[in-house]
């Protein structure tokens, strides 16, 4: 993707080669800290590739804001209490928006993917243990909560696609979180298949994207032209973005559901309504993209993509299956999303 985007983007892809290795290597090692000092030894490393591979458009003023702000917010939140968990859960500072518009779309969607995928796994074993649980989970609530709103209300302002996409990746984030306001099997089980299934939409929309950058897609009303263009690439979009939305019977909505219930059993019963309303409201923000694509008159007369080369296009298919047939065959990721949360009691 890195290759595939470099020229089109203009961005050196040889620095994310060396950086996103180095940043992986210290998720991993984050994931396997017993200790704060050592996650938060782990954390720092990563996130000083983060600021550089944001800002690796050199020659693009956006990409040097977005390195920028990125940097400021995570020393921000690097100098609160030593806890430097600057991965977007609550949008306090309008920044990351900024960060993901900015950032070039391979790296905004590395960026809006494994770091999320590595701070759960580290924090759904510390939600469940110690004396610090209770108040732990008292946390993640009122930031589920926080960051659903926000992400939600923020979406529906928005008129640019990948700023679209960042608010809707908050959202979604908030609703992952509610995993870990229960403290329970059932709720670690909800977040782990709620981040198989954001990471899958997460892959599609951003591969649909990073595709459509090269006839200068940037906006929501760009997108009028594509059911003409790239009929496949239009529907396989609003497949997606309608997943985000939660429409039954995708994976998004299984994701919500879940998350959901596991919020009620533990006795969480107004975490519920609150994802439920936010859920409603987002809907018609992500509802936007399909419809302008399949049904909004083209604002300019777009050339056709060019055509994704076999490891894309088999990722972008293969994610795509999953989620149209994780509704009636979820048994696999249940099976295996079980064993994983009984493993974070061991």
């Amino acid at each position: 993707m890195c290759f595939d985007s470099s020229e089109q983007e203009r961005f050196d892809a040889s620095e994310s080669i060396v950086l996103i290795p180095l940043s992986t290597r210290s998720m991993l090692f984050m994931i396997s800290a017993h200790d704060s000092i050592a996650m938060y030894l782990a954390i720092e490393p990563q996130s000083l590739c983060f600021y550089v591979i944001a800002a690796s458009k050199r020659k693009s003023e956006f990409s040097t804001e977005a390195g920028s702000k990125y940097l400021i917010l995570g020393a921000f939140s690097s100098g609160i209490l030593l806890f430097g968990y600057d991965r977007t859960t609550t949008d306090i500072y309008m920044w990351a928006p900024d960060i993901y518009e900015g950032s070039p779309t391979p790296v905004t969607a590395f960026l809006s993917i494994a770091p999320k995928i590595s701070i759960s796994a580290n924090i759904s074993r510390v939600s469940i243990y110690g004396s610090y649980g209770a108040t732990l989970q008292q946390i993640f609530f009122f930031c589920s909560i926080a960051s659903m709103i926000l992400g939600a209300l923020a979406a529906m302002a928005q008129t640019k696609v990948k700023r679209l996409l960042a608010h809707s990746s908050i959202g979604h984030v908030g609703y992952i979180r509610t995993g870990f306001s229960c403290g329970t099997i059932e709720g670690i089980q909800s977040l782990l298949i709620g981040i198989f299934i954001y990471a899958s939409m997460t892959i599609d929309a951003f591969a649909i994207v990073s595709a459509l950058r090269q006839t200068r897609v940037k906006y929501i009303a760009d997108l009028g032209a594509l059911a003409k263009t790239n009929p496949i690439s239009a529907i396989t979009f609003s497949i997606t973005m309608f997943s985000y939305a939660g429409i039954p019977p995708l994976a998004g909505f299984c994701s919500k559901f879940y998350l959901f219930f596991a919020a009620l059993g533990c006795g969480a019963y107004f975490l519920a309504p609150v994802g439920v309303v936010t859920s409603v409201i987002g809907r018609w923000a992500a509802g936007r993209l399909p419809r302008v694509s399949q049904f909004g008159g083209p604002k300019a007369v777009l050339r056709a993509p060019d055509t994704m080369d076999r490891d894309k296009s088999l990722l972008l298919a293969m994610t795509s299956s999953f989620i149209t047939s994780f509704f009636p065959y979820p048994s696999p990721l249940f099976s295996v999303t079980h064993q994983m949360a009984l493993s974070s009691y061991l």
